[in-house]
């Protein structure tokens, strides 16, 4: 959260306001155009991005402290200065860089070095000091590989060769990750932001409530839909919250709903969001860049895991209002849908534009192009002068943040390329593992949620990308199942306590106990820990089989999170004992388990339980309201 500083005269306040929308203006027209007209070459569109995303960032959007005097406003005036005057060094020297390519200047090295430390201090702002610990300790490897013991030690680098690597290539800052931020991310955020304020975040939960707002627990199920729509689309499972969590929240405990279980269920729904195609929160584009398969097919193989996670997400909420005994709400959003239904064109657009194999960066070009021309054509949806600005101002918010994790998850890159460390993390987890797949798995998720909780998933992801993924390949885990596997821990760790960011802002939203709204939301996201093991083990849940294999499995999936579900929430049709909620566990486990024989058993477990009687009582329990 960023931290209001003192007024220092209200025409300062405005003069800043006014820079900031300059900046956030400039940098959507130069997307925009990028995007539509005449694309830029890797080092000039990089550079330009992170220069502006730098530019905002000092004058104190998207970071978590402002300076609270005068003299903090001027530091931060000359560093942004510092940082675009060396972008656009390095823009202007582009081609000039190629014919002196392995004989940098002092100057090539002296902006170099500015950046690196401007893109530290960026990351530190924006999103905290665990990437700052993780680059900083990158760049320290590289400097002193020839005194690290073992398996880490390597030659060692220079700083001089160091910030070549960074600075003048694309194989550190300016690399992937960076250029999936400056490609895609800025121009879906801005989409984003054009569609929340003509009313498509209202759309969006009114369309929710149409499908599921008149169940039993209607309301929380419209907040889990709506989440997973606002989350493909924000990649963010924090910013998620504090939209729509804003809205939804409230109506959750309105209809009867403990606040700390509806702060468990909106930290839980944003978090999937980014597990959800078509966009995954731009997932799935730097998932397609980096391993070289095609996005439809990324998209395609993300699908049934996502309505796994949410099915179980879903059947928990049904089951909690069960057993509180809550019913459906009787009032959808008819005004709400039929208002601003125009406002789901550009949306369509963009999915069928990926699913005829346009780009991403071309598709969200004309989302947010129809965007605008949909919420201009009819009146209720019209956006005044005030409410553009807010949306540029949101959408320079939300990119800052991606591109300064991305900037910094660019350092860890060119280390691990220039130093091989990839390798060798690789080599260090199948020693460990001793070649046992599940351990290499186990290790890697481990890995995955400890990076997860202290970086954006999209730096969690590329990070992991580079030294947790060669592993798993090389133990015989397709790459797409690999990079998937990854992908989900690294979201997933936003609900993972002891740092489940996600849960503490939908935690303040709900004014509930931050660590029980976060074991909750943990409980209710129990799925998202077991189907990344699953398409592991059983590769037709990500379409790798038979239609007839692909529909076998997801069908005994689905039996098995639908059991996981009430094994968590201890309630199916009535209230489950301690042993009993064991054995739903045991055949939930026994289900999502590859394999025919594991299926029989998960069946008979489950068809024992209720032989048993796990569902006799069928009378709500609103004492346990807990």
């Amino acid at each position: 959260m960023t931290t209001p500083a003192p007024e220092h005269g209200a025409g300062s306040a405005h003069r800043r306001g006014h820079a900031v929308l300059a900046v956030a203006a400039a940098a959507a027209v130069f997307h925009l155009y990028g995007a539509g007209f005449a694309p830029f070459t890797a080092l000039v569109q990089r550079p330009v991005h992170l220069a502006l995303m730098g530019t905002l960032a000092f004058l104190g959007v998207g970071v978590r402290t402002l300076p609270r005097s005068w003299r903090g406003w001027a530091l931060n005036a000359a560093l942004g200065a510092a940082l675009v005057f060396c972008a656009l060094y390095l823009v202007s020297q582009h081609e000039a860089l190629v014919s002196r390519s392995g004989s940098p200047t002092a100057l090539d090295l002296g902006a170099g070095a500015v950046v690196v430390a401007m893109v530290l201090l960026l990351a530190k702002r924006a999103t905290g000091w665990g990437l700052v610990v993780v680059a900083t300790g990158a760049l320290a490897y590289a400097l002193l590989g020839p005194w690290l013991p073992g398996i880490l030690a390597h030659r060692g680098y220079n700083p001089g060769r160091l910030i070549e690597q960074l600075f003048l290539s694309t194989e550190g800052i300016w690399g992937v990750p960076l250029g999936v931020s400056a490609d895609f991310v800025f121009l879906f955020v801005l989409f984003g932001a054009f569609l929340d304020v003509a009313g498509g975040g209202a759309l969006l939960i009114g369309l929710a409530d149409r499908v599921a707002g008149r169940t039993r627990g209607g309301p929380a199920k419209t907040a889990a839909v709506a989440s997973a729509f606002m989350g493909s689309l924000s990649g963010s499972a924090v910013a998620n919250v504090v939209t729509t969590g804003t809205f939804t929240i409230p109506l959750m405990r309105r209809s009867g709903f403990r606040p700390f279980f509806a702060g468990a269920i909106e930290a839980a729904a944003s978090t999937g969001g980014q597990l959800m195609p078509p966009v995954m929160g731009a997932g799935a584009f730097i998932l397609a860049t980096w391993t070289n398969i095609p996005y439809a097919r990324v998209a395609l193989a993300a699908a049934i895991p996502a309505v796994l996670y949410y099915a179980a997400l879903l059947w928990a909420i049904h089951f909690r209002a069960t057993k509180v005994g809550l019913r459906g709400s009787a009032d959808t959003r008819d005004e709400a849908v039929l208002s601003r239904i125009h406002l789901l064109l550009p949306v369509i657009i963009i999915v069928v534009m990926l699913a005829l194999g346009r780009s991403p960066m071309r598709a969200a070009f004309w989302g947010v192009v129809v965007s605008l021309l949909a919420a201009y054509a009819v009146p209720g949806t019209r956006p005044d002068g005030g409410k553009v600005g807010r949306a540029l101002k949101k959408a320079g918010s939300g990119a800052v943040q991606v591109a300064a994790a991305c900037a910094a998850a660019g350092i860890v890159v060119g280390v691990a390329s220039l130093t091989g460390i990839g390798l060798r993390m690789s080599e260090l987890i199948v020693v460990v593992s001793q070649g046992n797949l599940m351990i290499a798995l186990i290790l890697t998720a481990i890995g995955s949620i400890i990076l997860g909780m202290g970086l954006p998933t999209t730096a969690a992801y590329v990070v992991l990308a580079a030294l947790g993924a060669p592993a798993l390949v090389e133990l015989g885990v397709p790459l797409l199942g690999a990079h998937l596997f990854i992908f989900y821990f690294g979201c997933i760790s936003n609900v993972t306590p002891p740092v489940s960011l996600a849960a503490y802002a939908a935690a303040g939203i709900a004014d509930s106990p931050p660590l029980k709204t976060a074991w909750t939301a943990m409980g209710l996201a129990s799925a998202g820990f077991l189907v990344p093991f699953m398409f592991i083990y059983a590769p037709p849940l990500i379409l790798a089989g038979s239609p007839a294999e692909i529909a076998t499995t997801t069908l005994t999936a689905l039996i098995g999170v639908v059991a996981l579900a009430g094994a968590v929430i201890g309630h199916v049709t009535g209230p489950l004992a301690l042993w009993r909620r064991i054995v739903l566990l045991g055949a939930a486990i026994a289900l999502i388990a590859p394999g025919l024989i594991w299926d029989g058993i998960g069946l008979a477990l489950l068809l024992g339980a209720a032989f048993l009687g796990v569902s006799r009582d069928n009378t709500p329990s609103p004492r346990d309201n807990t």
